[in-house]
């Protein structure tokens, strides 16, 4: 039997879809990275708040003040102050609400896990599953100076004391101590471990030739006892170390005049010089970091810059108007100026505008693409269209 000629349409719909597949596919594969589906994501993990006429949600009150720390702790908002630490949900529900008298409170938070301390105190606190797990007091007339978790859960503490400039002891994921040193030739500011846990690196400062010398030394923490010796070190130079960050390789390192990143095996991999302009504000958070870097310290004008891990520019953005707050979080950093709310993608490309945000004094940016608007008594999780 003789088949059936297709008919001319249905191979010209035939072609034409296949066409269509086949573009579509080459798009993707092209245009991938640009691609954003956060708001589907959003919408599965919010559609449960209640919403405003404007179908934002609500805001709620919070105890402790527009002067406090605010944190990103899993989907909840971290909230430490003078008065205590507070830990709510994105609707407004309180976990935790634990009074302490923090005179200079400082908190970080990495994955499910917040540390909390009194910088200059004897107190911390780490906090994880909604519920604090560990408490220090520092003995024998110490005084913290700094603390650090990594992503395995380890805690590391710089103590200062008599005799010493810098006491610091790592503790394992049961907050038992493994690992200790006392420095007395250079003075001890921050230290933290490496995402693996293998290795601590502090920030120390002294005299080098008789010049002034920030830095990094590198210690292993399978070394022996009688080893004192750090295993590597990096001189930073005049570059006075303000902050650490090695939540991923290489080490971050935000100085007061230019931006460092540090390898384990303590080689200088990158370096973003700020050009003698003064750092107004800074992020080193997301998928690269973000300076703003302006000429002088008073007035508005200023340089948005991100950096990735080699010390590049990978995008600047002139701004004009003075910026009161900014967040970055995964691939997603938010801008607060008078005018109102822009979140940028981490190429500082537009991604959402909110203008006319009365009372906002600052932002917090998640890694969804939504942001904690917090005022002087409440906050609100925005949600970009």
């Amino acid at each position: 039997m003789e088949e059936k000629k297709k008919s001319p349409f249905l191979r010209l719909l035939a072609f034409l879809l296949t066409a269509v597949l086949l573009l579509g596919s080459a798009v993707l594969i092209f245009n991938w990275r640009k691609l954003n589906f956060d708001f589907i994501r959003r919408y599965f993990a919010y559609r449960s708040l209640s919403r405003n006429e404007s179908g934002q949600t609500e805001s709620f009150l919070y105890a402790g003040g527009l002067k406090g720390s605010f944190l990103q702790l899993g989907d909840d908002l971290l909230v430490c102050s003078t008065s205590g630490v507070r830990l709510y949900s994105t609707g407004g529900g309180a976990f935790i609400d634990q009074p302490s008298a923090l005179t200079h409170p400082f908190a970080s938070t990495v994955g499910a896990s917040a540390l909390v301390y009194d910088a200059g105190g004897s107190d911390l606190f780490v906090y994880r599953d909604r519920e604090q797990i560990f408490s220090y007091t520092a003995e024998n007339g110490h005084t913290i100076l700094s603390a650090s978790l990594n992503a395995q859960g380890l805690l590391t503490t710089v103590t200062q004391g008599s005799g010493v400039k810098g006491a610091v002891t790592v503790y394992d994921a049961d907050f038992q101590p493994i690992f200790g040193l006392n420095i007395s030739s250079r003075f001890v500011t921050d230290a933290v471990l490496s995402p693996d846990g293998r290795t601590l690196a502090l920030a120390t400062c002294g005299q080098s030739g008789g010049l002034y010398d920030s830095q990094i030394s590198f210690y292993a923490l399978n070394r022996s006892a009688e080893e004192s010796q750090p295993d590597k070190v990096c001189s930073l130079g005049s570059n006075t170390i303000l902050q650490l960050n090695w939540d991923s390789e290489p080490l971050r390192i935000l100085g007061d005049n230019s931006l460092d990143f540090v390898s384990a095996d303590g080689e200088l991999t990158g370096r973003y010089p700020y050009d003698r302009r003064v750092l107004k504000g800074f992020s080193l958070e997301g998928n690269t970091c973000t300076l703003l870097l302006g000429k002088y310290r008073a007035g508005s004008t200023a340089d948005l810059v991100t950096v990735n891990s080699k010390g590049e520019e990978t995008a600047s953005l002139p701004l004009e108007e003075q910026v009161l707050s900014l967040s970055s979080a995964g691939r997603y950093l938010s801008v607060l100026t008078a005018d109102g709310l822009t979140i940028y993608s981490d190429g500082l490309e537009p991604y959402h505008d909110a203008p006319n945000l009365l009372g906002v004094r600052q932002v917090l940016q998640r890694e969804d693409g939504s942001v904690f608007l917090i005022s002087d008594e409440t906050a609100r999780l925005y949600l970009p269209d």
